[in-house]
């Protein structure tokens, strides 16, 4: 089958399935990878076809990557999503046979490569490094948790806007923060994810499986899921020029409208084809009967879910705010279309997808709020945000090996060049690292 010019992938020898679905949720991103990446049925890592079956119950970071990862390729997922050569060793009694035919996905993680070889360094630096950050963002997580039921509380007994506000600005941080969980093993602090009406289970799709591992790709769902009220594929068989502008008019709709069209789209998804609802999307209205029962009933129900949905309203914008403008979109990165640079090594492609939020290393507090230290967490998800600046030297020394350049910014230059990206439909000629920048 000859591929149109526009849908060929930078990262893929095949457009993805998922992409000509009527309706993209994470069902249908996880439909289209099984019918497309020569799984087999089973799971696939690099060449080898393994059968985890009996494994999934075993498995130390819970049954769900397992389990919701069946007829596709995993490779890239293993390899990020653990650090030590155990895993390896232990796959080998799973082995089923060689792959009939080669992967789809072009991008290398080969031994002596730019990723083996910082995975190989952090492994040992790991050994020696301070675990106690992980203990202080635990306690930032418990701190913003607690601090939104009681801004909620304090905003509806005394109908202070102010309060109103932090309650948003709390629960929009309490999602980050949790975030910082859900890419583990399973663990209590995921859950207060979706206290802001999405699910960790869906997000570990779309945002672990998905989008940290094919970021600002065909494959990415976190740029199809936005389509096509904000486009960032620099491709004007997507979205057109004058269609682009007018995002800039319907992005701050879309930003404070996030969180209820992504609970929204998997209600209607689920009555129409298949259940992707969980006993767990009830814990957001913990934030309305919070309220009722902190005001001791002198504030009426109907106060308490206006009060609930405006600081969701809050958080949803705050969170588009944060992290639509926290790393992978400005015209000097690279999109699906760009071209690419010749090392095509995984790390190196996360790396050029990505300028770091340089104003944030200062602070572990903004970092956990704001998606600070990204290219470290993109490369190693599981390992807390505490644990990553302590990584910097060595990702600085493979870097310098490899060609490779970890860019900086603040926030505000993340905006203008989200805004930017928005509107570009050119394909950037020049691979990553020659310092042209397409207007």
């Amino acid at each position: 089958m000859v591929i149109e010019e526009w849908k060929k992938s930078g990262i893929a020898t095949k457009f993805p399935t998922y992409r000509n679905s009527g309706l993209v949720t994470t069902h249908s991103w996880q439909l289209g990878k099984r019918e497309d990446d020569r799984a087999e049925g089973l799971w696939r890592i690099h060449d080898g076809i393994y059968d985890f079956t009996e494994f999934i119950d075993k498995h130390p970071g819970g049954p769900f990557w397992i389990r919701e990862t069946k007829g596709t390729d995993i490779t890239e997922a293993f390899e990020a999503h653990h650090l030590t050569t155990a895993p390896e060793k232990m796959i080998a009694k799973y082995w089923v046979r060689d792959a009939a035919e080669p992967r789809i996905y072009t991008l290398t993680l080969d031994e002596g490569g730019f990723y083996k070889t910082l995975k190989e360094r952090v492994r040992h630096e790991l050994k020696t490094i301070d675990k106690k950050p992980k203990r202080k963002s635990d306690l930032i997580h418990l701190g913003v948790l607690v601090s939104l039921f009681l801004f909620a509380i304090i905003s509806a007994k005394y109908k202070s806007l102010v309060a109103l506000v932090l309650a948003g600005v709390a629960l929009c941080w309490t999602v980050i923060v949790s975030h910082n969980y859900f890419h583990r093993r399973d663990n209590w602090q995921m859950y207060a994810f979706n206290l802001g009406l999405m699910n960790f289970t869906a997000w570990r799709v779309s945002h672990a499986l998905s989008h940290h591992i094919y970021p600002n790709s065909y494959m990415d769902l976190e740029l199809s899921m936005f389509e096509p009220l904000l486009c960032w594929i620099p491709n004007p068989h997507l979205k057109s020029k004058a269609m682009r502008y007018v995002s800039w008019v319907t992005e701050p709709v879309a930003y404070a409208l996030a969180f209820f069209i992504q609970i929204g789209t998997r209600i209607f998804y689920s009555l129409r084809h298949t259940n992707i609802m969980y006993w767990h999307d009830l814990l957001a209205l913990s934030i309305p009967v919070s309220i009722y029962l902190g005001t001791g009933g002198t504030v009426g129900v109907l106060a308490c879910l206006r009060t609930w949905l405006a600081m969701t309203s809050i958080a949803s914008f705050s969170f588009c705010l944060i992290g639509l403008n926290a790393a992978h979109h400005d015209p000097e990165i690279y999109h699906e279309g760009d071209t690419n640079r010749e090392d095509r090594d995984w790390g190196l492609f996360q790396v050029d997808t990505i300028i770091d939020r340089g104003d944030l290393k200062w602070s572990q507090f903004l970092v956990l709020t704001h998606f600070g230290d990204h290219v470290l967490h993109h490369l190693f998800p599981t390992l807390d945000h505490g644990l990553l600046p302590a990584l910097y030297p060595v990702l600085y020394q493979t870097l310098d090996e490899f060609k490779g350049h970890l860019r900086e910014c603040n926030h505000i230059e993340h905006m203008i060049g989200q805004h930017k990206q928005l509107l570009r439909i050119t394909p950037n000629p020049k691979p990553p690292g020659s310092g042209k920048k397409v207007k």
